[in-house]
């Protein structure tokens, strides 16, 4: 979860990851008919699922990801956060194929199928290196510009893009706003409420927590679930699908650093330096965006007010009510998608 806190793998390994991926998934059936309205209508609930994924070297990274759409599409590229995966935008996926998009939805690194190209690569989750991550699979890809939007660690990394490449990004969705954040920011304590919202965080900084996890790692993010999206009523049918995705050996390892980088309890990469510097300055958004959050988020995130600054371009804030919780692509796939469909309009 977020908020404002801010070898070459051994080849039966890889093949294990990737079918434990696959076998979540089935082709999305009938969810990409062409519509007509300018407005998207809310979506089948029987839409389950995504075809195999699709594999690609980008950077230190081979990125396990979905794409859906005509090729001719505009791209945008969907962002997962913690503890969710591409399954987040499966309802979302195909309601912007309809509309014409390239939609392109990759696993995070240490999720789904996405590993390391070697042994030696540090398993570092800084904010950083999950932004160039996003940046290196454009590159594979071949995708110049595209629409980034996510939540959770996905909002903050579209965060990242949108402000250290804009001339990469044609505009941004984001989940819980700015999320954008440093070490010497995160090392100011805050009340004593807010900080109990984050104990998962002091958990993973002991050992206790990182064996912890790793020994419990379904059932841990199944609770992160319940608490962070409380009025959602997902099936296990549903977790589980996502669950297949931390079965990937760098899982915990990923999922441990990133928050105790956070605390400045664990070292990032030296190449990372200095863009992580310009990052804790805080650096404005300047192209268009819309920001979104659930009226029932239970996970710690900013208030509206306190990053409307943070957006110099185009700008639109929308809140959801009705028991939206965290995971808002999942639970609002018509809302979210809307709002991709609504902030390319800003961009023109």
């Amino acid at each position: 979860m977020d908020g404002p806190l801010f070898d070459i793998v051994d080849p039966q390994r890889r093949e294990l990851v990737r079918l434990a991926a696959a076998a979540a998934a089935t082709l999305v059936a009938g969810s990409a008919a062409a519509q007509t309205s300018s407005s998207i209508s809310a979506p089948s609930r029987s839409a389950a699922s995504f075809g195999p994924t699709r594999q690609v070297d980008a950077g230190v990274l081979n990125i396990g990801y979905v794409e859906v759409g005509p090729a001719s599409g505009a791209p945008v590229l969907l962002l997962h956060g913690w503890p969710y995966d591409i399954h987040a935008f499966t309802e979302v996926a195909p309601l912007l194929a309809a509309k014409g998009y390239r939609v392109i939805i990759p696993h995070l690194r240490g999720h789904g199928s996405t590993v390391f190209r070697s042994a030696s690569t540090p398993r570092n989750a800084q904010q950083a290196a999950l932004a160039t991550d996003g940046i290196a699979l454009m590159d594979a890809l071949g995708i110049q510009k595209a629409i980034v939007a996510g939540f959770d660690w996905g909002a903050r990394t579209a965060n990242i893009m949108a402000a250290q490449w804009p001339q990469r990004c044609k505009a941004l969705v984001s989940v819980s706003g700015y999320l954008i954040g440093s070490q010497a920011g995160n090392a100011r304590p805050l009340p004593p409420g807010v900080e109990l919202q984050w104990w998962y965080q002091f958990y993973f900084a002991t050992e206790r927590g990182k064996a912890g996890y790793a020994a419990n790692t379904n059932a841990f993010n199944r609770l992160i679930w319940q608490l962070a999206s409380p009025q959602w009523k997902f099936d296990e049918a549903t977790f589980e699908r996502t669950a297949a995705s931390f079965v990937n050996p760098d899982h915990v390892a990923i999922v441990i650093h990133n928050y105790r980088w956070r605390l400045g309890l664990a070292e990032g990469e030296s190449r990372y330096d200095d863009l992580e510097a310009r990052l804790a300055m805080g650096p404005p958004v300047t192209i268009p965006s819309i920001t979104m959050e659930g009226d029932a988020n239970g996970a710690p995130h900013p208030d509206p007010a306190g990053y409307r600054a943070k957006f110099t371009g185009p700008y639109g804030h929308r809140l959801l009510t009705g028991g939206i919780g965290h995971n808002l692509p999942q639970e609002a796939p018509a809302a979210f998608a809307q709002a991709i469909l609504d902030v390319e309009k800003l961009a023109e």
